[in-house]
């Protein structure tokens, strides 16, 4: 499967930006540790492309990602990135995390999250001007990015820094990173300040 097979079944798929822009800060992070622990960043960056690829046909955490992975391979998705995905929810696929690429999806999934947060509550709107520093100031207001679960996001940081880091992965430093990789995408998440353009 090619990043190109890969994209065209978001697009068809997918219809929330929202969402869409998830799994492309998601594919970022992905391809930024790939290169960082000289694995393969394509293989990576599909896992992050596609791990929510049928929340909108499956908007349920029993049934997401498991009953839309048939699909997957069927359109020549290989298996390790199957894997990765099963094992962002084992919840609901019984699949737990194994490889470094599976503990690096869970660590990068909820965190996106509070990077584009903490964008959109900046004036400019871009992600750009956001400092590691202004993201931890917020860890801690429930109210802000409600939606993530700093508890999971802690976890799954911890988790991964074990495996893939001998531990030393803190979670500043891993906030820094995701930041790092989605500012190199910041057009293709709209979080480029176009937010605040006159049309």
């Amino acid at each position: 499967m090619t990043r190109e097979e890969a994209w065209g079944l978001v697009e068809a798929h997918v219809e929330a930006a929202g969402l869409r822009r998830h799994m492309l800060a998601v594919e970022a992070a992905m391809r930024f540790y790939a290169a960082r622990l000289g694995e393969d960043a394509d293989s990576w960056g599909l896992a992050g492309l596609l791990h929510d690829w049928d929340w909108e046909i499956h908007p349920t955490l029993e049934a997401h990602p498991k009953a839309g992975i048939a699909r997957l391979r069927e359109a020549g998705c290989p298996e390790a990135v199957v894997q990765a995905i099963l094992a962002h929810n084992p919840a609901g696929t019984g699949v737990e995390a194994a490889t470094s690429m599976d503990f690096a999806l869970r660590a990068c999934d909820e965190i996106t999250g509070l990077v584009s947060a903490a964008a959109l509550v900046r004036p400019s709107k871009d992600v750009r001007d956001v400092e590691v520093k202004s993201i931890q100031k917020r860890w801690k207001e429930k109210a802000f990015a409600a939606g993530v679960d700093r508890a999971e996001v802690e976890r799954a940081t911890e988790d991964f820094s074990r495996v893939a880091f001998a531990g030393q992965l803190a979670l500043a430093d891993h906030i820094g990173n995701v930041l790092a990789a989605m500012k190199e995408v910041a057009a293709g998440l709209e979080l480029d300040g176009r937010l605040v353009r006159p049309a």
